[in-house]
């Protein structure tokens, strides 16, 4: 599945509020925030079993190339079960609330306050996404 919306205004100081359902049998999933498909400042990627990995949240950005991953060892995500997370930032630091309250962060390595872009990739079904 890919999902994309455009032309969207998501600020600095904003909360985005995903809700999603990962399909059975999901290898992995991904919702990227940016400028567009290839100016990615947030790559939040969870992965159940993918490229060698089971069970970890790899990030990253893509401006012309992908940069250092960093990964989360916290992985609240379950195939076939509904989750809710939501993703803040500032022009420094992305924040994301995992399910379960967990927090991570991932640098803003863009420096910018507004993102336009949100594309939603992988075997996941995104039952909301609302910005407030």
């Amino acid at each position: 599945m890919v999902f994309t919306i455009k032309d969207m205004s998501f600020k600095a100081g904003m909360a985005m509020k995903v809700t999603g359902k990962p399909k059975s049998g999901c290898e992995a999933f991904s919702i990227n925030i940016g400028h567009d498909a290839d100016n990615i400042a947030l790559h939040f990627n969870p992965r159940f079993n993918k490229s060698g990995d089971t069970n970890v949240i790899v990030c990253n950005s893509n401006q012309g190339s992908w940069g250092d991953e960093h990964r989360e060892p916290c992985f609240p995500f379950q195939q076939g079960e509904e989750f809710k997370l939501t993703i803040t930032f500032n022009n420094d630091t992305f924040y994301i609330e995992l399910p379960g309250g967990t927090m991570m962060s991932f640098p803003n390595r863009f420096g910018d306050d507004v993102f336009k872009h949100v594309h939603v990739v992988g075997d996941v079904k995104v039952i909301s996404i609302k910005v407030k």
